[in-house]
C-alpha cells in the first residue's frame, strides 16, 4: 500500500539542503581534522574591544597583548576606527643535545562604528601594557577627513 504525503515547496528544499550539508560535513571532516581547525588557536587572534560613551567622546579599549606599536595601524574616519595589528611570537630553546623553536604570526582587524560622528583631528591613542586606549571627541559638524592614527 502506498501513501501520499504532501510537502510544500518550503520543506522539501530544507529537507533537500539539510541532506546535502550532513553529507558534506560528514565527507569533510575526514580531510580536515579537528587539529587543523582549532577555535582556540583562532581566539589566541581575536581582540577583545570595549567601547563606552560618554558626553563629549567615545572611549575604546582593545586587547591587544605581545603586539608592539610599530606592528599597529589605524584608520579613522568620520564614523568609524580600524585596527590592525599583526602579532609575531618567537621562542627558541637551546638545551644540550637538542634544539626547540615555536614561533606564531598572525595578522587581525577589527572595526568600531560610532553612532555619532567623531572628531578625526583630536582623536588619539595610546598603547599601554597591552590595552590600546583610543579617544574620539564627538562632533556636531561633517568633517569627513580620513586620517592615519599615530600611536603614542
Amino acid at each position: 500500500m502506498k501513501f501520499l504525503i504532501k510537502k510544500s515547496p518550503d520543506g522539501f528544499i530544507k529537507s533537500v539542503n539539510d541532506e546535502i550539508s550532513s553529507i558534506l560535513n560528514r565527507n569533510f571532516d575526514s580531510f580536515f581534522p579537528e587539529y587543523i581547525y582549532n577555535e582556540d588557536e583562532l581566539d589566541k587572534l581575536a581582540m577583545p574591544v570595549e567601547l563606552h560613551e560618554k558626553d563629549k567622546e567615545y572611549s575604546v579599549k582593545a586587547e591587544l597583548p605581545g603586539v608592539k606599536k610599530d606592528d599597529l595601524d589605524i584608520d579613522i574616519d568620520k564614523n568609524h576606527i580600524t585596527i590592525n595589528a599583526k602579532k609575531e611570537e618567537e621562542h627558541k630553546e637551546d638545551t644540550k643535545g637538542y634544539r626547540k623553536s615555536e614561533f606564531k604570526y598572525g595578522e587581525f582587524s577589527r572595526t568600531v562604528y560610532f553612532p555619532q560622528e567623531i572628531d578625526v583631528e583630536k582623536t588619539t591613542a595610546k598603547l599601554e601594557h597591552g590595552i590600546l586606549a583610543i579617544t574620539a571627541p564627538k562632533v556636531s559638524a561633517e568633517k569627513g577627513n580620513i586620517k592615519k592614527l599615530t600611536v603614542e
